[in-house]
């Protein structure tokens, strides 16, 4: 059975306002841009750059995770990460989760900049938004890791004018995101998802605005199911 009669059926179990809300909000989502996060702590900070992410329209999230595990403050999220793509790397018997988010993202054809104020690099406001990006924040004490420094592409910075030498996660997330997508919807390039990405998070988000998803597909595929 197509796909497209699943979500048919499913969207009958969501209001218009609510249909029409995701057509709206998928129109202007991307990939073009994508965060990684290495090693974060801290609740509130986790939850924040998530927010900022959805706000912003970036679809995904690359978590990678030493010691530290990637929680989330539901308080601070707003249920961002309801919409979100997230990719969590955990420490694996004989494998990385930096090599490993690295080399799926250098495998999807993105450059890969680690933000911090004290290495060779760009102005957030001169980098070259044409080409997919991934932007890299370290952790709330070391910020990058030198692992990171040597593994990325290249650096930029966010210009400050005080005597603190860097901003919060959050915040530095929330300012690289702001400059970059508002460059990046008026550059004339293509940073729209797909047409089979559009179908596959329609469904993905029907499936999670909706109670008890799995008993009403499983009525849908027994024949027996109706939309109320």
């Amino acid at each position: 059975m197509e796909p497209s009669t699943l979500l048919t059926y499913l969207q009958g179990f969501l209001t218009p306002e609510r249909v029409a809300n995701f057509e709206s909000v998928l129109a202007k989502r991307t990939r073009h841009l994508t965060v990684v996060v290495e090693d974060i702590y801290q609740p509130h900070n986790a939850s924040a750059v998530l927010r900022s992410c959805d706000c912003f329209g970036v679809q995904d999230v690359h978590i990678v995770e030493y010691e530290k595990e990637y929680n989330v403050n539901p308080g601070v999220a707003l249920g961002a990460s309801k919409w979100l793509t997230l990719h969590q790397y955990k420490p694996e018997h004989r494998t990385d989760p930096l090599d490993d988010c690295f080399s799926d993202l250098k495998s999807a054809g993105y450059q890969i900049l680690a933000t911090t104020p004290h290495t060779q690099d760009q102005l957030i406001s001169e980098l070259d938004i044409t080409r997919p990006t991934a932007l890299v924040f370290g952790n709330e004490g070391r910020g990058i890791s030198d692992r990171v420094r040597k593994m990325a592409d290249g650096f930029v910075k966010i210009p400050m004018y005080g005597f603190t030498e860097s901003f919060n996660i959050s915040v530095s997330a929330a300012l690289c995101l702001y400059e970059l997508t508002e460059r990046m919807r008026k550059a004339g390039i293509n940073w729209q998802l797909t047409q089979v990405e559009i179908t596959a998070l329609r469904l993905e988000w029907t499936r999670r605005s909706i109670k008890n998803v799995d008993q009403i597909e499983a009525r849908f595929h027994s024949g027996d199911g109706h939309p109320n």
